[in-house]
């Protein structure tokens, strides 16, 4: 992912999306060539010049002060997650840039998979940016099957998303669902530009999936911390999960994920008994078995 182009792309998406009347601007002229605010008019409303707006939109961020990017923070209307990209795009173009890498593989602290595993009523997993599920608890397991059954490890949420089928079904909202979970990854590849994996999964999900690439090209950004999901289980039926997603300080880059229902709701009722279908699973595959097939107790 090219930086430069990643900058262009963020702002001239963003100019594209405000209009002069919800930016206080008198929309001057009846045949206007370009959707949204002019270049002109983003200098006018971050109070620089013509000029440096272009300069800026090209992508020459490196060594831009932090007033001239709340200026333009300001013109663009840009909301927290926004904010925060483009000051990460800044870093990124700084002189301390350096070639992607391969990060280190993530590990799990025993600490944290005990949490997981005391979590038992409610469905818990941790993961990372790219949204590979590093670890989970017996109902996050149970939650999730679907994803685990793709043999590819670690699963990652956005691969099943996009070039599952299955997906389709089991997310209630597929389309909110994919929307998110691609401004998500937008999101951490401002963070982290050079994280060599995420830039291979934007890759492959870019080759493969063209509902993905769309996305890709709208250069959204979300923050995805707290929520609704609804999710149609094939065991349990139709879910709606209330999740809450909270950063590991001690592991950075990694978050649990903790979902919960409605006291009371159907929604707890299906997932008591998901839970009893998973521990029904467990003691099945833990009876020893004959070499016929029968069970030996």
């Amino acid at each position: 992912m090219d930086n430069r182009s990643e900058i262009r792309e963020f702002l001239a998406t963003r100019r594209a999306r405000i209009s002069p009347d919800q930016a206080g601007l008198p929309a001057y002229g009846g045949n206007r060539r370009v959707p949204g605010l002019r270049r002109e008019e983003v200098a006018l409303l971050s109070g620089m010049s013509v000029d440096y707006y272009i300069r800026l939109e090209r992508g020459n961020l490196g060594g831009v002060s932090e007033s001239v990017l709340e200026a333009l923070a300001r013109a663009l209307q840009l909301d927290d997650a926004e904010h925060a990209h483009l000051f990460d795009l800044a870093r990124a173009s700084g002189p301390s840039s350096r070639p992607r890498r391969k990060a280190p593989e993530q590990q799990i602290r025993p600490t944290v998979q005990r949490i997981l595993d005391a979590m038992a009523d409610v469905p818990a997993y941790v993961r990372n940016g790219r949204r590979d599920i590093l670890a989970t608890n017996k109902l996050g397991l149970a939650l999730y099957s679907e994803m685990f059954t793709d043999a590819v490890r670690p699963v990652n949420v956005a691969r099943f998303v996009f070039l599952n089928p299955r997906a389709r079904g089991f997310f209630m909202d597929w389309e909110t669902a994919a929307n998110d979970l691609v401004a998500n990854l937008r999101t951490e590849a401002g963070r982290n530009p050079y994280d060599r994996a995420l830039t291979d999964l934007v890759g492959e999900l870019s080759m493969r999936s063209e509902e993905f690439r769309t996305r890709w090209a709208a250069h959204n950004v979300r923050y995805h911390r707290t929520g609704l999901k609804r999710i149609h289980h094939p065991i349990v039926g139709d879910l709606e999960l209330s999740f809450e997603a909270m950063e590991l300080p001690a592991d950075p880059g990694l978050s649990l994920i903790v979902y919960s229902t409605e006291p009371g709701s159907a929604a707890e009722e299906s997932l008591k008994l998901l839970a009893s279908w998973s521990a029904g699973n467990d003691a099945a595959a833990s009876t020893p078995q004959a070499a016929d097939g029968k069970s030996n107790v």
